[in-house]
Formats: C-alpha cells, sequence, structure tokens
C-alpha cells in the first residue's frame, strides 16, 4: 500500500523504519570521471544509464568505447559526457581472437588515461567489463589518486565457460577465475547485475561488503509503466481468429535459445494455428541456420523477423505482442542470468514466459511469471498455450509480477549507483 501511494504522488505516512536514502550531491558535482568500456556508447544500455546518471550530477565524464566502422564519429559530446571512440570492430570468434581484441583496446586506454590524468587528474574512473582486466588500464589514474569501479556485467569464466563448452577445471577457467581475482582486488568497489552474481564473487574473489548490486532495470522513461488494471488479458478469444504474438528481442546466440522457439512454435501451431513468432535482433550465422531449419518444415511463414531495433522500437515491438519469452539454453551462465527483458515487459504490461533458475527466482516467485523448465521446449509450448487459453489468470500474473518490477526500477537502482559512488568518494 505505501508503495502505491508513494507512486501515485500521494504523501503517505512513512514510519522511522523506513530510510529513504538521499544521493550526497555535494559529493559529486564538479568532479571529473573516466568510463572504459569495450562496447559501444550509446548503445549499451547499462554504461549509458550508468554514465548519464553520473553526468546528471555535474559530473564530468570521458568515456572510451568501441567504433565499429565509419559510421559513428571518433569524438562525440553528450552534454558532460565526452566520448572517444577506438577503431577497433567487436568480434565474435575463438578465444585468440577475444584475446587479441581485448589486448589492443586494454592498451589504447591505458595510454590514453594515463596522458589524461597528468593533465588533469581524475576522481574516478568506472570500468565495465568484459574484460576483467580492463580495469587495469587505470593504473595511472588510480596511483594519482583516482577510486576504481569494477562493474562486472558477466562473470568472465561461467561466460567462457558457456561459449567455449569448457569444463569447469580446463586450465583457461582457472586462469580467468585468477584474472577476476585480482581485478576485483585492484579495484576498489565493485559493482554487479544480481545476487546470484554477487553470490558467486564473494566466495571466490572477495568479501560481501565490496559487492554491490545495480540490477539492470530498463529506463522507465523508456519503458513507462503501463498498468494490467486497464487490459482485459490478451484480448484473444481462444478460437484462432485473431493473430496470436510472440515475441523474441535479444541476442540471437546459442544460449539464448531462438532454436527452442522455433521447436515450441512447431508444437504450438497445431493448436494455435493463428500464431506468430516476432525476432528482433542482429543477424547471426546461428540465426540462418535455426531458419534454414524451420524453412524446411514449414514453419518460416510463421516466423517474422523485424531486424535490429533500437529502444523505440523494441518498445513498439512489445506494445504489439500478445506474449514475451526468454527461451534459454540450459548452462551454467543462463542459470545465474537476470534478463533485463523480463522487466521490459512488465513495464508495458505484457505476460512474459521465463525459465525456473536461480537467477531469475531470487527476485521472482513462483506465482510473479510464467516459468517454464530452462531448456526444454515441450515445456515451454505449454506455457505458451496456458497464456493462451487462460488470459484472465496471466493477466493477475502480470500484475504480481509488476511489483517486483516497481521494487527495481531504475530510478531506485539508479539511486543505488549513485549512493555508492558518493559513499566511495
Amino acid at each position: 500500500m505505501l508503495r502505491n501511494r508513494i507512486y501515485y504522488g500521494l504523501k503517505p505516512f512513512i514510519p522511522q523504519s523506513v530510510r529513504i536514502v538521499v544521493p550526497k550531491i555535494h559529493r559529486l558535482c564538479g568532479r571529473r570521471a573516466a568510463v572504459l568500456l569495450f562496447s559501444h556508447y550509446p548503445a549499451d544500455p547499462r554504461p549509458r544509464r550508468a554514465a548519464e546518471a553520473l553526468a546528471a550530477q555535474g559530473i564530468s565524464i570521458d568515456l572510451i568505447c568501441l567504433r565499429d566502422g565509419d559510421g559513428e564519429p571518433a569524438h562525440e559530446t553528450y552534454g558532460n559526457i565526452n566520448v572517444t571512440r577506438v577503431r577497433l570492430k567487436r568480434q565474435r570468434g575463438g578465444r585468440l581472437a577475444y584475446i587479441g581484441q581485448y589486448a589492443a583496446f586494454i592498451l589504447v586506454s591505458f595510454f590514453y588515461l594515463g596522458w589524461k590524468s597528468l593533465r588533469r587528474r581524475y576522481d574516478l574512473v568506472h570500468v565495465h567489463n568484459m574484460p576483467d582486466v580492463l580495469v587495469f588500464s587505470a593504473i595511472v589514474p588510480k596511483l594519482l589518486g583516482a577510486k576504481v569501479i569494477l562493474d562486472l556485467h558477466d562473470p568472465m569464466p561461467e561466460l567462457m565457460r558457456t561459449i567455449f563448452k569448457l569444463p569447469e577445471e580446463s586450465f583457461s577457467v582457472a586462469i580467468l577465475k585468477r584474472l577476476e581475482k585480482w581485478s576485483i582486488r585492484f579495484a576498489d568497489l565493485v559493482l554487479t547485475v544480481n545476487l546470484a552474481c554477487k553470490k558467486i564473487y564473494s566466495s571466490r574473489s572477495c568479501e560481501s561488503r565490496k559487492v554491490r548490486v545495480v540490477i539492470n532495470s530498463p529506463d522507465d522513461d523508456v519503458f513507462r509503466l503501463q498498468r494490467t488494471d486497464a487490459r482485459n488479458g490478451n484480448g484473444k478469444n481462444g478460437n484462432g481468429s485473431d493473430p496470436f504474438v510472440i515475441l523474441y528481442h535479444g541476442s540471437l546466440v546459442h544460449r539464448n535459445g531462438f532454436d527452442l522457439a522455433v521447436e515450441a512454435l512447431e508444437k504450438v501451431r497445431k493448436t494455435i494455428p493463428s500464431v506468430r513468432l516476432r525476432v528482433c535482433g542482429e543477424r547471426t550465422p546461428f540465426f540462418q541456420e535455426v531458419m534454414k531449419s524451420a524453412q524446411q518444415r514449414g514453419l518460416d511463414t510463421n516466423v517474422d523477423y523485424l531486424g535490429v531495433r533500437n529502444l523505440k522500437g523494441i518498445v513498439e515491438a512489445i506494445e504489439d505482442c500478445d506474449l514475451g519469452i526468454i527461451p534459454n539454453h540450459r548452462n551454467i551462465f543462463t542459470e545465474i542470468n537476470t534478463p533485463t527483458r523480463i522487466f521490459e515487459y512488465l513495464a508495458l504490461a505484457k505476460p512474459v514466459i521465463a525459465p525456473k533458475t536461480k537467477g531469475i527466482q531470487d527476485y521472482f516467485g513462483d506465482d510473479d511469471l510464467i516459468f517454464f523448465e530452462l531448456g526444454n521446449p515441450n515445456d515451454l509450448a505449454q506455457q505458451i498455450e496456458f497464456a493462451y487459453f487462460h488470459p484472465a489468470e496471466v493477466a493477475e500474473t502480470v500484475k504480481r509480477g509488476q511489483e517486483i518490477y516497481l521494487s527495481h526500477t531504475w530510478s531506485r537502482e539508479r539511486l543505488s549507483l549513485l549512493n555508492s559512488i558518493s559513499e566511495l568518494l
């Protein structure tokens, strides 16, 4: 009840036990920070939201990221954020390809920060992995007094085990765990994306108190909350006369399970003839392979490829769908992941089918989402059919899921980020 009164602008009675923390803005205004990411700005959402949050508090930011081709300028300014793009294309490939790309970016970042720091010192360096060892590019600023934050989006040992199918006892995994430990030790503060990742880092690399969780919530200025009260289920009458649109959006790589979505589609089409699977994401060899298989089975007529969408396009795609799915394969990475897409669907009052994993169930109870058994296309198909034929029950599930989302909106996570940084400085 208290939460609802706060969101609708009423002035509630707040018990003394409830502590509302406001960022200590005077500690941040006028500071100077550097941000490093082996990714693209402003396309990568977590670094973008974090940088914008700091810039809004009056921090001047030098941001170093990738430049993929000639489509982006080498230098660009967004308010207090000065972006320098390194002409280096991020490509998926073998282990040597990853090492070569990472090494080149680390060297460029090291010399850039060293040169900048000697001219005008930084108060803060915010480093986003991957790789973890990118944090050592901040050696010169740290020696000159800067605080260093390592923002661990993904645990590298688990992700590389998933990508390259490495056994846990392999030499490569052991090296990655050692590099993670050294990187965390070098940093003054560690941020990560969920409780499952925090438990991993605190169990093998540092004390729990050094790690703070800032969840990857979608920007609530973009994904504006829609209440389920104004919706009547999914609006379908159960007789197949209306298209029933399922949406998959995200990276089209094996671990994210687009092939499982197509398998489920094949089963569901028998009970829901009007079903359509819409797909947003960049074309990959894996996507092409799955679509070739779908064509051979006559499923391609039920699949609509929407291509790459910006944030506005993603919002439109979600608003036009009846159901979102996150059809992950079972592996060590997807077991601990908490997909941002869950919050995106819930913010727009859409039901979502998600895998039953530790990373998700740390936040959502059994009745807060529609769950399926991780990696099981048969169970995924059954849950799609349930969502279609039981719209009223599904609408109630969405309401419960939205209550969880409201506890983790970006507005709230942003305060957690700013408070953590203000305490550090």
